[in-house]
């Protein structure tokens, strides 16, 4: 009973961080300062509507009607459900529970791979703040737990492929794939595992037998993993769709989460952190033989460094790795020789002292608790005071312009910024199609290009106002267009501190 009602440390800081996200970062408004968490509450509520999957765009002013793939279709459901029952709130509470079950994950993944006690909480902090950086009420949040089960899943790997562990695995990649798109990860870990250990022999004097049977399992694990993400409503069309999205390098090159991160920006330090942390545990992972964890943290090393959507990855999935290879290397140097018996003892104490605390944490879960932290989050969240501040911040997006705009309705044919239409979709419900949203896979690079002329005010913006047949613009106030249409005799109608909206004349 003891263990039942003690949280362990992964409990403990999973619950510290959904006390954090709720109520000391704002998270009500802060996890929706991304603007698609409109259009996919939007999609999910049209199809539970409809009973039915959209096949062309229902919300766009000039592509209206046009195929549509709605490749996070489950997300979107689960978001428009949430939201019909608890409203923006419960939409806010769900993703802070999120968030919780991955820093618990997290932990359980770093027991797994036999990582040191302090070594994990000396990496909650930089996992914490390099995750922070996508804290958004959007479906990848759901991915994170995902991809971390699987690959504790992978840790706990042996013996022969059974049949529960294909059923497993299917049911798995299958709820990975109608969820997010990064679901080919399920596949790709488990090959990445298999070539580790058919390499692992050939490298190191290792028992041969033994590394291919987990090989092989791999390989099956594999199999039934591709298998599984087949099992959608698309079938191999999603595949094909999210490997055309991610080879498209003229459109990936327009959006800012696939560039690189800016090291130099103000907090950049805990990131940088979790950055060289991960280095160091790529390197003692080769030391330590751990081909899979050393293959896998220089690939997310790799991504991570190439575009910002990786960063939250590599600190989630990389760090218990690379803390189990820098325990384990830290272990093997407190055995040398050449150390002077002053470091000796201080890493025999700095162990015995960890391990006791490990040993002691791995008696609790504290299994009663979570639920009852649930619950105190969800009451949080509905306090009136907290259901009024949430949703969309009114700082970043046209809240107070949107409810002029209403005056204005039907017709209106509306320009407005790529930031604000996953908002006005949302608001409107659809009511209003939208220039341009957060759907880049849709839009396509072209169709972005030209969004950047219009914007940039660049020669021909005005022939494309034209061919688009704008009534009405709802800018950023710090846009130069709003200035040029102006000046071009749009009349000013509303403007606050955060967006102006103009009429033509």
């Amino acid at each position: 009973m003891r263990a039942w009602l003690i949280p362990d440390l992964a409990l403990l800081v999973a619950a510290v961080t959904l006390a954090y996200c709720l109520a000391l970062w704002d998270g009500a408004q802060r996890l929706f300062r991304d603007a698609d968490s409109g259009w996919h509450i939007r999609t999910g509520e049209r199809i539970l509507d409809t009973r039915a999957l959209p096949r062309s765009d229902p919300y766009s002013l000039t592509r209206r009607g046009q195929p549509w793939f709605a490749w996070e279709w489950g997300a979107d459901v689960l978001m428009g459900a949430v939201h019909r029952a608890l409203g923006l709130p419960g939409v806010a509470w769900l993703y802070a529970l999120a968030l919780a079950a991955s820093v618990w994950l997290w932990f359980r993944l770093h027991w797994l791979v036999r990582g040191n006690f302090f070594i994990a909480c000396l990496m909650a902090a930089p996992m914490l703040s390099t995750t922070n950086l996508h804290w958004l009420a959007r479906p990848h949040l759901l991915a994170w737990v995902l991809l971390l089960a699987a690959l504790s899943y992978a840790e706990r790997a042996g013996g022969r492929f059974r049949l529960k562990d294909a059923v497993w695995i299917i049911a798995g990649s299958a709820l990975w794939a109608n969820l997010h798109a990064s679901f080919f990860l399920a596949p790709a870990i488990a090959l990445l595992y298999a070539a580790a250990h058919w390499l692992r022999p050939k490298i190191w004097r290792l028992d041969r037998a033994a590394e291919l049977a987990r090989a092989r399992w791999f390989l099956c694990a594999a199999a039934a993993s591709a298998l599984g993400t087949l099992l959608n409503p698309h079938g191999w069309r999603l595949h094909h769709h999210v490997a055309a999205y991610l080879s498209d390098s003229e459109l990936l090159s327009r959006i800012g989460e696939f560039q690189s991160f800016n090291f130099h920006a103000e907090g950049a330090g805990q990131i940088l952190l979790a950055v060289a942390l991960a280095g160091l545990g790529t390197c003692a992972a080769l030391a330590e033989r751990r081909l899979s964890h050393f293959l896998l943290l220089a690939l997310l090393l790799l991504a991570a460094l190439r575009v910002a959507r990786g960063l939250p990855v590599l600190a989630l999935a990389g760090l218990p790795l690379a803390g189990g290879a820098i325990t384990a290397a830290l272990k093997r140097a407190a055995c040398g020789a050449d150390l002077s018996a002053a470091v000796k003892r201080g890493f025999e104490n700095f162990f015995r002292y960890s391990d006791r605390l490990r040993a002691i944490d791995a008696g609790l879960h504290g299994a009663a608790l979570a639920p009852v932290m649930a619950l105190l989050a969800l009451l949080w969240v509905r306090t009136p005071a907290m259901a009024a501040r949430a949703g969309f911040p009114a700082s970043e997006f046209p809240v107070a312009a949107a409810a002029r705009l209403e005056q204005l309705l039907p017709n209106v044919r509306l320009l407005s910024s790529d930031k604000y239409g996953g908002y006005l979709i949302y608001r409107f419900a659809g009511r209003l199609p939208v220039f341009f949203d957060g759907r880049s896979d849709f839009y396509g690079a072209q169709y972005m290009k030209q969004y950047a002329r219009l914007v940039q005010v660049r020669p021909g913006w005005r022939r494309q106002i034209e061919q688009y047949g704008f009534t009405h613009a709802l800018l950023p106030n710090d846009y130069s267009l709003a200035e040029a249409l102006e000046a071009v005799g749009w009349k000013r109608i509303y403007r606050d501190h955060v967006a102006t909206l103009l009429a033509r004349p």
